[in-house]
Protein backbone atom coordinates (compact mmCIF):
# COMPACT_ATOMS: atom_id res chain seq x y z
CA UNK A 1 0.00 0.00 0.00
CA UNK A 2 2.81 2.35 0.89
CA UNK A 3 4.54 1.58 -2.43
CA UNK A 4 1.38 2.39 -4.36
CA UNK A 5 1.01 5.67 -2.48
CA UNK A 6 4.64 6.50 -3.29
CA UNK A 7 4.02 5.77 -6.97
CA UNK A 8 0.93 7.97 -7.01
CA UNK A 9 2.89 10.76 -5.34
CA UNK A 10 5.73 10.45 -7.88
CA UNK A 11 3.22 10.61 -10.73
CA UNK A 12 1.80 13.84 -9.28
CA UNK A 13 5.28 15.33 -8.83
CA UNK A 14 6.28 14.51 -12.41
CA UNK A 15 2.98 15.97 -13.59
CA UNK A 16 3.62 19.25 -11.74
CA UNK A 17 7.15 19.44 -13.15
CA UNK A 18 5.83 18.70 -16.63
CA UNK A 19 3.28 21.50 -16.36
CA UNK A 20 5.98 23.83 -15.01
CA UNK A 21 8.28 23.06 -17.95
CA UNK A 22 5.44 23.54 -20.45
CA UNK A 23 4.48 26.94 -19.02
CA UNK A 24 8.13 28.06 -18.89
CA UNK A 25 8.53 27.11 -22.55
CA UNK A 26 5.32 28.91 -23.49
CA UNK A 27 3.73 25.80 -25.02
CA UNK A 28 0.08 24.77 -24.94
CA UNK A 29 -1.32 21.40 -23.96
CA UNK A 30 -2.47 20.91 -27.52
CA UNK A 31 1.06 21.47 -28.87
CA UNK A 32 2.54 18.96 -26.43
CA UNK A 33 -0.20 16.44 -27.14
CA UNK A 34 0.37 16.78 -30.88
CA UNK A 35 4.11 16.13 -30.47
CA UNK A 36 3.35 12.90 -28.58
CA UNK A 37 0.48 11.86 -30.83
CA UNK A 38 -1.98 11.73 -27.93
CA UNK A 39 -5.14 13.64 -27.04
CA UNK A 40 -5.15 16.87 -25.06
CA UNK A 41 -7.09 15.08 -22.33
CA UNK A 42 -4.29 12.52 -22.05
CA UNK A 43 -1.71 15.28 -21.73
CA UNK A 44 -3.87 16.86 -19.02
CA UNK A 45 -3.99 13.52 -17.20
CA UNK A 46 -0.18 13.36 -17.33
CA UNK A 47 0.12 16.82 -15.81
CA UNK A 48 -2.40 16.06 -13.08
CA UNK A 49 -0.70 12.78 -12.23
CA UNK A 50 -3.83 10.75 -13.01
CA UNK A 51 -2.12 8.86 -15.82
CA UNK A 52 1.55 7.77 -15.71
CA UNK A 53 3.81 8.95 -18.52
CA UNK A 54 6.41 6.66 -20.11
CA UNK A 55 10.13 7.42 -20.44
CA UNK A 56 10.11 7.76 -24.28
CA UNK A 57 7.23 10.23 -24.05
CA UNK A 58 9.04 12.15 -21.32
CA UNK A 59 12.19 12.26 -23.48
CA UNK A 60 10.24 13.70 -26.40
CA UNK A 61 8.62 16.35 -24.20
CA UNK A 62 11.93 17.23 -22.55
CA UNK A 63 13.36 17.93 -25.99
CA UNK A 64 10.26 19.79 -27.19
CA UNK A 65 10.11 21.95 -24.05
CA UNK A 66 13.88 22.63 -24.16
CA UNK A 67 14.24 21.23 -20.66
CA UNK A 68 16.83 18.74 -19.34
CA UNK A 69 15.45 15.32 -18.52
CA UNK A 70 16.91 15.82 -15.05
CA UNK A 71 14.22 18.47 -14.46
CA UNK A 72 11.74 15.60 -14.12
CA UNK A 73 13.97 12.93 -12.57
CA UNK A 74 16.15 15.12 -10.32
CA UNK A 75 14.54 18.57 -10.52
CA UNK A 76 17.03 21.26 -11.54
CA UNK A 77 14.99 23.51 -13.88
CA UNK A 78 16.95 25.02 -16.72
CA UNK A 79 15.72 25.86 -20.21
CA UNK A 80 17.97 24.92 -23.10
CA UNK A 81 18.41 26.30 -26.64
CA UNK A 82 15.77 25.17 -29.12
CA UNK A 83 16.86 22.51 -31.61
CA UNK A 84 15.12 20.36 -34.22
CA UNK A 85 13.01 17.63 -32.63
CA UNK A 86 13.48 13.99 -33.59
CA UNK A 87 10.42 12.60 -35.42
CA UNK A 88 8.06 11.23 -32.77
CA UNK A 89 6.22 8.89 -35.14
CA UNK A 90 7.72 5.44 -34.77
CA UNK A 91 10.53 6.69 -32.53
CA UNK A 92 8.55 6.27 -29.32
CA UNK A 93 7.52 2.72 -30.19
CA UNK A 94 11.10 1.83 -31.08
CA UNK A 95 12.27 3.27 -27.75
CA UNK A 96 9.68 1.15 -25.91
CA UNK A 97 11.13 -1.98 -27.55
CA UNK A 98 14.68 -0.98 -26.63
CA UNK A 99 13.73 -0.34 -23.00
CA UNK A 100 11.92 -3.67 -22.99
CA UNK A 101 15.01 -5.45 -24.28
CA UNK A 102 17.15 -3.77 -21.61
CA UNK A 103 14.60 -4.81 -18.98
CA UNK A 104 14.69 -8.43 -20.07
CA UNK A 105 18.49 -8.41 -20.18
CA UNK A 106 18.74 -7.02 -16.63
CA UNK A 107 16.13 -9.45 -15.32
CA UNK A 108 17.91 -12.46 -16.78
CA UNK A 109 21.29 -11.24 -15.52
CA UNK A 110 19.81 -10.98 -12.02
CA UNK A 111 18.40 -14.50 -12.34
CA UNK A 112 14.83 -13.35 -11.66
CA UNK A 113 11.74 -14.80 -13.25
CA UNK A 114 8.96 -12.59 -14.58
CA UNK A 115 6.83 -13.74 -11.67
CA UNK A 116 9.47 -12.65 -9.14
CA UNK A 117 9.88 -9.27 -10.77
CA UNK A 118 6.12 -8.83 -11.01
CA UNK A 119 5.80 -9.47 -7.27
CA UNK A 120 8.48 -6.87 -6.53
CA UNK A 121 6.79 -4.29 -8.76
CA UNK A 122 3.22 -5.12 -7.81
CA UNK A 123 1.85 -6.21 -11.18
CA UNK A 124 1.23 -9.41 -13.14
CA UNK A 125 3.89 -11.53 -14.95
CA UNK A 126 1.91 -10.99 -18.14
CA UNK A 127 2.39 -7.25 -17.76
CA UNK A 128 6.16 -7.71 -17.33
CA UNK A 129 6.16 -9.83 -20.49
CA UNK A 130 4.37 -7.10 -22.45
CA UNK A 131 6.89 -4.55 -21.13
CA UNK A 132 9.79 -6.70 -22.29
CA UNK A 133 8.31 -7.05 -25.77
CA UNK A 134 7.82 -3.29 -25.99
CA UNK A 135 4.09 -3.78 -26.49
CA UNK A 136 3.11 -1.71 -23.48
CA UNK A 137 4.59 1.63 -22.31
CA UNK A 138 6.25 1.47 -18.89
CA UNK A 139 5.29 4.41 -16.64
CA UNK A 140 8.39 6.29 -15.50
CA UNK A 141 7.64 5.75 -11.81
CA UNK A 142 7.13 2.02 -12.40
CA UNK A 143 10.39 1.88 -14.35
CA UNK A 144 12.10 3.43 -11.32
CA UNK A 145 10.71 0.61 -9.16
CA UNK A 146 11.82 -1.99 -11.71
CA UNK A 147 15.33 -0.53 -11.80
CA UNK A 148 15.60 -0.82 -8.02
CA UNK A 149 14.25 -4.37 -8.05
CA UNK A 150 16.90 -5.36 -10.61
CA UNK A 151 19.73 -3.52 -8.82
CA UNK A 152 20.21 -1.14 -11.72
CA UNK A 153 20.49 2.67 -11.67
CA UNK A 154 17.73 4.42 -13.60
CA UNK A 155 20.42 5.61 -16.02
CA UNK A 156 20.65 1.97 -17.21
CA UNK A 157 17.54 2.67 -19.31
CA UNK A 158 18.89 6.00 -20.57
CA UNK A 159 21.25 4.50 -23.14
CA UNK A 160 22.89 7.41 -24.98
CA UNK A 161 23.03 5.37 -28.18
CA UNK A 162 19.26 4.86 -28.33
CA UNK A 163 17.83 7.72 -26.28
CA UNK A 164 15.48 10.09 -28.10
CA UNK A 165 17.56 12.91 -26.64
CA UNK A 166 20.73 11.55 -28.21
CA UNK A 167 23.51 13.95 -29.14
CA UNK A 168 21.41 16.91 -27.97
CA UNK A 169 21.56 15.73 -24.36
CA UNK A 170 25.29 14.93 -24.58
CA UNK A 171 25.97 18.39 -26.00
CA UNK A 172 24.18 19.97 -23.04
CA UNK A 173 26.32 17.89 -20.65
CA UNK A 174 29.49 19.10 -22.38
CA UNK A 175 28.34 22.72 -22.15
CA UNK A 176 27.54 22.26 -18.47
CA UNK A 177 30.95 20.68 -17.80
CA UNK A 178 32.72 23.55 -19.60
CA UNK A 179 30.83 26.15 -17.56
CA UNK A 180 31.97 24.42 -14.35
CA UNK A 181 35.67 24.76 -15.29
CA UNK A 182 37.70 27.49 -13.56
CA UNK A 183 37.52 30.79 -15.45
CA UNK A 184 41.23 30.78 -16.36
CA UNK A 185 40.90 27.31 -17.96
CA UNK A 186 37.86 28.43 -19.96
CA UNK A 187 39.79 31.45 -21.25
CA UNK A 188 42.77 29.25 -22.17
CA UNK A 189 40.60 26.77 -24.08
CA UNK A 190 38.71 29.33 -26.16
CA UNK A 191 41.85 31.07 -27.44
CA UNK A 192 42.61 29.73 -30.96
CA UNK A 193 46.38 30.08 -30.38
CA UNK A 194 46.18 27.47 -27.62
CA UNK A 195 44.51 24.83 -29.77
CA UNK A 196 47.83 23.08 -30.54
CA UNK A 197 48.56 22.66 -26.83
CA UNK A 198 45.14 21.11 -26.29
CA UNK A 199 45.68 18.72 -29.21
CA UNK A 200 49.05 17.68 -27.76
CA UNK A 201 47.38 17.06 -24.39
CA UNK A 202 44.73 14.91 -26.09
CA UNK A 203 47.39 12.80 -27.82
CA UNK A 204 49.31 12.39 -24.57
CA UNK A 205 46.13 11.26 -22.82
CA UNK A 206 45.74 8.44 -25.35
CA UNK A 207 49.32 7.16 -24.91
CA UNK A 208 50.11 4.16 -22.66
CA UNK A 209 51.77 4.79 -19.32
CA UNK A 210 55.08 3.26 -20.49
CA UNK A 211 55.35 5.75 -23.36
CA UNK A 212 54.57 8.67 -21.07
CA UNK A 213 57.24 7.45 -18.66
CA UNK A 214 59.82 7.41 -21.46
CA UNK A 215 58.90 10.97 -22.47
CA UNK A 216 59.14 12.12 -18.85
CA UNK A 217 62.57 10.50 -18.45
CA UNK A 218 63.75 12.24 -21.64
CA UNK A 219 62.59 15.61 -20.35
CA UNK A 220 64.45 15.05 -17.09
CA UNK A 221 67.66 14.29 -18.99
CA UNK A 222 67.30 17.50 -20.99
CA UNK A 223 66.57 19.53 -17.84
CA UNK A 224 69.39 18.12 -15.81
Amino acid sequence: MADQEAILLRNRIIGVLLRDARLRAGRTKRECATVLGVSTSTLTAYEEGRKPISLPELEILARFLQTPLSHFLDPTPELLPEEDLPPAEGAIQLRHRIIGALLRKAREEEGKSRKELAQAVGCSPRRIASYERGERPIPVVELETIARALNRPFSYFLSEEYSLLGEWEREQERIKAFRELPREIQEFVVKPVNRQYIEVAMRLAEMPASALRTIAEGLLEITY
